[in-house]
């Protein structure tokens, strides 16, 4: 019993008497040439299986969706550029009244309309664009002074809102494909919408601007001008047409346009209508007597006293008008002149029951 168990009563397995050595020797370990043949037998298995090798992959909506990326272009391109297609804008006609919530000025070449109210722009190409392509709105400033600062909505209309892209300005309505981005560079704002093609009887396809903040805003557009971008791109990004107008956000669209169309209507160097210029202050000491006149007399004094200011466009217009004003002026003074020697050579009144004695004849009472 004693050789079959340990001095501490444990059992020994047969066999353990064995040194390391000689059981590490025992095992049988397979050579490298015979895993590397073993993984080009199961390999090969895979592939007559059918495996794919486009596993890893990404998948094409994916690719497509990061290929339309915004132009990263610090200063963006404001000019218009129809392209090989003929990219054109139409908008509707509203008119000016009051009740009108999007009307558009073809004089100005601008976009008035209230905040968060769609706007229809219509699309004319004058041929069908590559399969894919899109239509991007992008705002911008329009002074120099501002066009590298990011058009985005007001803190106040951003935290009213619970959309995913609450700090973009333009927004396109009526489509469910319509996808927001912000460029990683510029951190400047955009929205596309794929570019589909007129319906039937129609030669125009209609998309639906809708601008959430207000031109007046405080942290936001802060009374500054802004521009609206409407390119075609491709679906990798190439613009194919460009189109711009400025945008103003208001509460009364039909007023603000006829005001501004009636502004720039009048002449670049002022209006049109004269504009009374207050007279200057004389430095003589007041009268002392009052004297009563009538209302024409007095308003007439008062026309005379009016100075009006008159533009007058080039050099020899303006030395012309000199001379014949100077010459009123000149036949103005003759006559004031006049008036005084004439006063002066009147004879007084003699008083009642009196009869003025002359140079040279006797009274009666010689």
């Amino acid at each position: 019993m004693m050789d079959e168990q340990g001095l501490d009563g444990m059992q020994i397995l047969p066999g353990s008497q064995d040194s390391f050595s000689e059981l590490w020797a025992s095992v049988q370990t397979p050579s490298i040439a015979t895993i590397a043949e073993e993984f080009d037998d199961h390999l090969g298995n895979l592939l007559q299986n059918g495996f794919d090798m486009n596993l890893f992959e990404l998948p094409p909506e994916m690719v497509a969706k990061d290929s339309v990326t915004p132009p990263s272009s610090t200063v963006p391109v404001v000019t218009d550029y129809p392209g090989e297609y003929g990219f054109q804008l139409r908008f509707q006609k509203s008119g000016t009244a009051k009740s009108v919530t999007s009307t558009f000025s073809e004089l100005l070449k601008k976009l008035y309309c209230q905040l968060a109210k769609t706007s229809p722009v219509e699309v004319l190409l004058s041929k069908e664009p590559p399969q894919g392509a899109v239509l991007r709105a992008t705002a911008v400033y329009k002074k120099t002074e501002h066009v590298a600062d990011v058009v985005r909505r007001c803190p106040h209309h951003q935290t009213e809102d619970t959309a995913e892209h609450r700090s973009h300005l333009i927004r396109l309505e009526g489509s469910q494909r319509a996808l927001y981005f912000e460029d990683p560079h510029t951190k400047r704002q955009s929205v596309t919408v794929p570019y589909e093609p007129p319906q039937l009887g129609s030669e125009t396809t209609a998309i639906l601007l809708s601008f959430m903040c207000n031109s007046s805003c405080m942290g936001g557009m802060n009374r500054r001008q802004i521009l609206t971008i409407l390119t075609l791109e491709t679906p990798d990004g190439l613009v194919l047409g460009r189109r711009c107008f400025e945008v103003r956000v208001c509460a009364c669209p039909g007023r603000d346009r006829k005001t501004d169309e009636e502004s720039s209507t009048k002449t670049p160097n002022g209006p049109k209508q004269t504009k009374k210029r207050k007279q200057a202050p004389s430095n003589s000491a007041p009268h002392t007597t009052t004297v009563m006149k009538s209302k024409s007399s007095s308003s007439a004094e008062e026309e005379d006293k009016e100075v009006f200011t008159v533009l007058v466009k080039g050099r020899e217009r303006y030395e012309i008008i000199k001379k014949i004003n100077e010459a009123f002026e000149g036949a103005a003074e003759k006559e004031k002149a006049k008036n005084k020697v004439s006063v002066k050579q009147e004879l007084p009144v003699p008083s009642s029951g009196k009869r003025l004695v002359q140079r040279g004849e006797r009274s009666d009472s010689d």
